[in-house]
């Protein structure tokens, strides 16, 4: 994932605060309560006791106003407070995943061919350019160094080194080519060298960086069997003590007094998990979106659950967890070797690579003041795809 799609924003951000406050009043729909048994019982004792409270006052009947307005208000800040709380959470995952649909439709490509047009393919053509967003499978598309691959597709001609730091954290450049294993490209990712020919091989909203939204967004959340399980249980004490609430009034009356409405709701709401049952949904989406923070995207709530467990890990890649950018410190000449000329040479070799060790050893010869001439007649070997390798082209050995 690139470093703008994991800015994580600030909690507070008026970004994410003002969808959320909307968001918040619009899962006061019954049918989005009902998935959380505990607050859909607390929003239905809301509107019971404000429909009560309204009708007293229509019919002029005799009500404990001030308790019962304060009662409303707290329960209609507790219900909307668990709604705000999980927009809060689903909305800087949606943040997130506005920067990776942004970068969707800021790429563009040199389409050469769409698909199914019959015409022959001319790699050469200057093509028409689209947006990445309107590539369908089998269009062709061209890319040259420095250009970011517009979706999943196929290489069916070229070869190139592409950095795919972006999609799979691995710093070091990898090299992809038309025939064999490694024609594979995924969309998001750039090219750093020469030049590929790709067929697509998704249609739109089918690509990784699509499925990378998706599961950033939470829409593919499943809850886990810990989630499920604490739900279920939330759901028996909640049904336990509406029961227990609801026999109050009748043992009062026997009694010869009333508890009425607005208390049994307001004791109802105290007894049940109303905390736990405002926040569970939050919890697990909060969670997912901690591990996006960190480039790490859980397809499920139960690999979030197993990343909380996790005491140690262990990577088959350094460049997951570092930046690979290594760097020349030292020049060690064999015997009978100049240091100054092993520098001259090396910084000569290293001039046309663009990798970040070539680069080092350039900066490196500058600091011990050692600079290099290209001989007469002499020619730079680029770092390319095909070459793998930098140098000077020359019949002299100086």
């Amino acid at each position: 994932m690139s470093k703008n799609a994991r800015k994580s924003a600030s909690l507070w951000d008026p970004a994410i605060v003002r969808p959320a406050i909307g968001d918040a009043f619009a899962k006061l729909d019954p049918r989005v309560m009902a998935k959380n048994p505990v607050m859909f019982v607390v929003e239905v004792g809301c509107a019971l006791v404000t429909v009560l409270f309204v009708y007293d006052l229509a019919r002029g009947a005799h009500v404990d106003a001030l308790f019962t307005i304060q009662l409303i208000l707290w329960l209609w800040f507790t219900v909307l407070f668990a709604n705000f709380a999980e927009a809060m959470a689903e909305g800087r995952g949606k943040a997130q995943a506005a920067t990776l649909r942004n970068m969707r439709t800021t790429t563009t490509a040199r389409r050469l061919r769409k698909a199914g047009d019959a015409a022959a393919l001319d790699r050469t053509a200057a093509g028409e350019t689209v947006v990445a967003t309107e590539l369908k499978r089998g269009d062709v598309v061209r890319v040259d160094a420095n250009e970011s691959i517009p979706a999943d597709g196929e290489i069916i001609e070229g070869i190139a080194s592409v950095d795919e730091s972006a999609i799979t954290g691995e710093s070091a450049p990898v090299v992809r080519e038309a025939g064999g294993d490694r024609s594979a490209v995924t969309g998001g990712t750039r090219v750093l060298s020469d030049w590929l020919v790709i067929e697509i091989a998704q249609d739109p909203g089918g690509g990784f960086i699509d499925r990378m939204i998706a599961l950033v967004e939470g829409a593919e959340r499943q809850k886990t069997p810990n989630e499920i399980a604490l739900t279920i249980l939330l759901a028996a004490l909640t049904l336990i003590f509406l029961v227990a609430t609801i026999t109050l009034e009748p043992f009062a009356r026997f009694f010869g007094g009333s508890l009425g409405i607005a208390a049994l709701v307001a004791l109802l709401v105290c007894l049940i998990p109303t905390t736990i049952g405002g926040l569970l949904s939050a919890i697990g989406i909060a969670g997912m979106d901690r591990l996006v923070q960190k480039n790490v995207l859980a397809t499920s709530g139960r690999a979030v659950e197993a990343a909380g467990d996790i005491d140690v890990l262990m990577l088959d890649k350094t460049g997951t967890i570092t930046y690979g950018n290594r760097q020349a410190f030292k020049f060690l000449p064999v015997r009978g070797v100049d240091e100054t000329r092993l520098a001259r040479i090396a910084t000569l070799c290293s001039m046309p690579d663009e990798t970040p060790e070539g680069k080092s050893i350039v900066e490196l010869a500058k600091t011990k003041g050692i600079t290099a001439d290209l001989p007469d007649g002499a020619t730079f070997v680029a770092f390319t795809a095909k070459t793998r390798m930098s140098g000077v082209d020359t019949a002299d050995h100086p």
